[in-house]
């Protein structure tokens, strides 16, 4: 179950058929061509790197060489789906995409440190935080979707990093399995479901923080992200509940998107347990532990 995929052999990717697809090609197969490679390097340059320009840039790299292209990001190497995922396109077209963010997890996190990233999607976190705690450090990095996850797999494996653990599971307050499904055509906006499941929802693993922690060997944590579209509150409260102050994260950069639909504000919790704002984004809270 914890396991990294290998491959997409067997799913079914937006754009990608299971006969042509090209995850099992190494990285650089996919190397933008050079009309590609004009258009990326226009929106890096301009404001078009912007969220409203994306789609139709990503639409624009489509038209000039249909499917994934192969591109280095902070750092570290992505094969990026930009037609279907909103942070693929994010991160291709913008280089300082999630920056504030990042900046402030490498502030927090030594050079052989531990990161964990709950809702790594693609990686785009967890790749560029194994990059710079470098070979002695560790990163955790958990995601349940297994398009997604095989996505991430892919990534790590042509970064070639060694110091990541990847987990293929949804991260909730019980062991055991819940359902998770995608709205729209944005992969990295799959959630929990925690009413009805609609008919494209899937079943996956489901585990507890603590157990991640345990089974990984980490007894602490410099920085933690966590990002899973709604059920932060259900991963959180019960970990704080749960684990020593030992294991508790120094610093964590939680998404509030979100947070309507917490059953209990997760930020207040932390807050009441010596943690306190350290800064805000549009889509994320920083916290840092006293």
């Amino acid at each position: 179950m914890h396991a990294p995929l290998s491959s997409t052999s067997g799913l079914r990717i937006p754009g990608v058929t299971p006969d042509n697809d090209p995850s099992p090609a190494p990285f650089g197969a996919f190397a933008p061509n050079a009309a590609q490679a004009a258009v990326i390097r226009l929106a890096h340059r301009s404001r078009l790197k912007r969220g409203a320009f994306r789609p139709m840039l990503s639409r624009l790299v489509n038209l000039l060489r249909a499917g994934p292209v192969d591109v280095n990001y902070q750092g570290a190497s992505f094969r990026f789906y930009h037609q279907a995922s909103a942070t693929e396109r994010g991160a291709l077209f913008n280089p300082d995409y999630n920056l504030e963010e990042l900046d402030f997890l490498r502030a927090n996190t030594p050079i052989g440190g531990v990161f964990v990233d709950v809702g790594a999607n693609v990686g785009t976190y967890a790749m560029v935080l194994a990059r710079y705690v470098g070979k002695n450090g560790k990163v955790i990095a958990v995601e349940p979707h297994p398009i997604t996850h095989a996505r991430l797999a892919f990534n790590n494996a042509a970064s070639r990093y060694t110091q990541t653990r990847l987990v293929a599971a949804a991260v909730s307050d019980s062991d055991g399995e819940l359902m998770i499904e995608t709205d729209g055509g944005n992969l990295g906006a799959s959630h929990i479901v925690t009413g009805t499941a609609g008919a494209g929802a899937i079943k996956v693993p489901a585990l507890r923080l603590q157990r991640i922690l345990d089974e990984a060997g980490v007894t602490r944590i410099d920085a933690f992200k966590i990002d899973i579209e709604g059920f932060e509150d259900r991963t959180l409260v019960p970990f704080f509940k749960e684990a020593p102050q030992t294991q508790w994260p120094r610093a964590v950069v939680i998404e509030h998107l979100s947070r309507d639909e917490w059953r209990q504000d997760c930020i207040a919790d932390m807050v009441s347990r010596g943690y306190r704002e350290a800064g805000r984004t549009r889509s994320n809270t920083f916290l840092l532990r006293s």
